[in-house]
């Protein structure tokens, strides 16, 4: 996998594109919530919730035989989203991942998602070595 940055297009803290490579077997991971094993919506605030989510992302990707060096692209879904919640979710999404190598990103400020409370939803590409 290799990132794909060319001068003139930045944004900061993503990759702009993830090449992959023929070696690589695609993973696609579906919405991750902050639901906890019983099922149940963990935490009231944005944090909480977001290491949750990741947390259920780490499980995924490790029954893949993978980890968070493969995701090549997150969409995030935010509800209510503001500017203000960027250094929140940067600063989670940074725990789980090589902030000098971000995967490729987008952001998405929704109304809803599928269950009252619930704050945060993210979506993974990952790259496994075949």
């Amino acid at each position: 996998m290799q990132a794909i940055n060319p001068d003139g297009v930045t944004i900061p803290g993503i990759s702009q594109a993830m090449l992959l490579d023929k070696n690589e077997r695609l993973l696609l991971i579906s919405g991750q919530v902050p639901l906890n094993a019983a099922g149940a919506v963990v935490g009231h605030d944005l944090e909480t919730q977001l290491v949750q989510v990741f947390e259920n992302m780490r499980v995924v990707l490790a029954a893949a035989q993978a980890d968070f060096r493969h995701v090549a692209r997150f969409t995030i879904y935010v509800c209510d989203y503001h500017p203000d919640k960027l250094p929140i979710i940067r600063g989670v999404r940074n725990r789980y991942i090589d902030p000098a190598h971000p995967p490729a990103s987008s952001l998405i400020g929704v109304a809803a998602l599928f269950q009252p409370g619930v704050l945060i939803e993210i979506d993974a590409l990952a790259a496994v070595p075949a």
